[in-house]
């Protein structure tokens, strides 16, 4: 009986140990997760109350090689894996690793566009769930994180704002997000995610 008692636990720690998200806690992916050849593309779309459509379109991210480091394209600029995967220092980080249902915290983000504005955005964030989703890319095991707040900006806008992020470990970013602000309504999904055999 106390042998059948270890391997049972040897088990369960081989298989925690195998495949975290299995236990429901994901650790952020490192460089060794990602390969040449990856690929990601959302589709998005982003509505007024009105139906005034003010974005659609698709975003395509692919990782490649350069000089023998890996890099992710977005759009024309290619960021390097190792700054991806690097740590956040912030106390009010976008993802707070590990990542598991029942964890909260405050994110916060100060930006300004290409044009000047300044912005920032302040949002309580909580993982509310963590089950199959299905996207028009395939069913992937998932975190619902959901992040309700303010953005505000220098041109006098201020916006309560709900967003509802589905991260899926499988494929180390989200799958789906859906923005309200009110009167916009914002929706990125994955539709394709591939990588090399």
């Amino acid at each position: 009986m106390k042998s059948q008692i270890i391997l049972f636990f040897a088990l369960i720690m081989l298989g925690a140990c195998n495949n975290p998200t299995k236990t429901g806690i994901t650790q952020q992916p490192t460089l060794a997760d990602y390969q040449v050849g990856e690929k990601w593309v959302w589709k998005y779309k982003g509505v007024t109350t009105e139906g005034e459509v003010r974005s659609d379109g698709e975003d395509t991210r692919k990782i490649v090689s350069i000089d023998g480091a890996l890099g992710m394209t977005i759009g024309k600029d290619t960021i390097p894996i190792t700054d991806i995967v690097k740590k956040d220092e912030s106390n009010t980080p976008k993802y707070d690793w590990p990542l598991q249902v029942g964890k909260k915290w405050k994110y916060e983000n100060n930006w300004t566009s290409q044009d000047g504005t300044t912005g920032k955005q302040s949002q309580n964030a909580e993982i509310v769930s963590y089950q199959e989703e299905t996207v028009a890319a395939g069913t992937f095991m998932a975190y619902t994180i959901k992040y309700t707040g303010k953005t505000t900006n220098s041109r006098g806008y201020n916006a309560d704002e709900e967003e509802v992020w589905l991260y899926a470990p499988e494929v180390k970013n989200f799958i789906k997000l859906t923005q309200n602000q009110g009167e916009f309504l914002y929706v990125e999904e994955l539709i394709e995610y591939s990588k090399p055999e």
